[in-house]
């Protein structure tokens, strides 16, 4: 799935820079961020593409085994101790799964539903992050983001359009992987000791043993261009996460987190120019309800950071 969910936090430098080099580096995380927004949108694209002739469990592998190699060298690089010895290993079990569950649920909605619309779904996950703040984080929300979250949810279900022909098997899948992908931003703050490194490797195990054991029930013989594509699949989720991070150094969370809203419009893009989908009217208006009140849950808590506080 695209989308970025590291730590928010990460900042430039602790040395002091002037206003201009503040305002360049802003400028390039800004440029960054879009860039590695589009890469994510392209690599939903191919695997929607690739699940077209190939099983789930197939793309995943491969994807897997293809991310894996490229992450191998910076794992060798930042030690091999950090992979075994992480802190809190039953919440870093329930992650891995959840981030398991959330790959194959993306790829098993985008077999049958527009690009777009799975989008809208995955984009709801902030808030589901944010309604669940109070019980598994023990942060206090207001009635601001409380009046956003329930908007939200009204955008959820309009983009839904539930009736007998709509609320489909994939649309309910899509449903519960933008849940795991919520489950998977709400363990990433709990774990914030665990490089990110280490949080990809293990999530790239499970998805590769999950494909193992999926694939072989349903394998495709492979073409030598859509070999390719499998693998790339996996060095352009890769190269997208480095983007983000590095968009992140360069300038702060409020700058380029709002960026994330962009795969919509890139769904919507691809979608209509490659498979031929028009958004539906429904579709459009809950997926603005979303996106409004995901920015305001994210500058909100913002704010409440300046102010040291996280109320309201």
């Amino acid at each position: 799935m695209a989308g970025a969910h590291e730590d928010p936090a990460m900042a430039v430098g602790t040395a002091p820079v002037s206003a201009s080099h503040a305002s360049a580096a802003a400028r390039s995380g800004v440029l960054i961020m879009l860039i590695g927004m589009l890469m994510f949108s392209l690599n939903d694209v191919m695997g929607k593409w690739l699940v077209a002739t190939y099983s789930v469990g197939q793309v995943v592998l491969i994807r897997s085994i293809a991310a894996g190699l490229i992450l191998a060298p910076f794992l060798w690089l930042s030690g091999l101790k950090g992979l075994v010895a992480v802190e809190r290993p039953g919440l870093q079990i329930a992650r891995v799964t959840a981030s398991t569950a959330e790959v194959f649920a993306f790829y098993f909605a985008v077999v049958t539903l527009p690009l777009a619309d799975v989008m809208t779904y995955w984009l709801a996950a902030p808030i589901y992050v944010a309604a669940v703040s109070p019980l598994v984080l023990k942060e206090h929300v207001g009635w601001r983001r409380w009046t956003a979250i329930a908007i939200g949810f009204v955008g959820v279900v309009i983009a839904l359009e539930p009736s007998s022909q709509a609320f489909t098997l994939p649309a309910l899948i899509s449903i519960l992987g933008s849940m795991f992908f919520a489950f998977m931003m709400v363990s990433g703050r709990s774990l914030r000791g665990t490089p990110d490194t280490t949080l990809a490797f293990w999530q790239i195990v499970g998805a590769a043993l999950a494909g193992l054991f999926w694939a072989p029930f349903d394998w495709t013989p492979l073409k030598p261009l859509d070999t390719a594509l499998l693998a790339l699949l996996g060095v352009v989720a890769m190269i997208a996460h480095v983007l983000v991070n590095r968009a992140l150094k360069y300038a702060d969370a409020a700058t380029v987190a709002p960026l994330q809203y962009t795969l919509l419009f890139w769904a919507i893009i691809f979608g209509w120019l490659i498979f031929g989908d028009v958004p539906r009217l429904s579709m459009v208006l809950g997926a603005g309800l979303i996106v409004a009140s995901g920015l305001f849950i994210f500058f909100r808590e913002q704010q409440l950071k300046r102010q040291g506080r996280l109320k309201g």
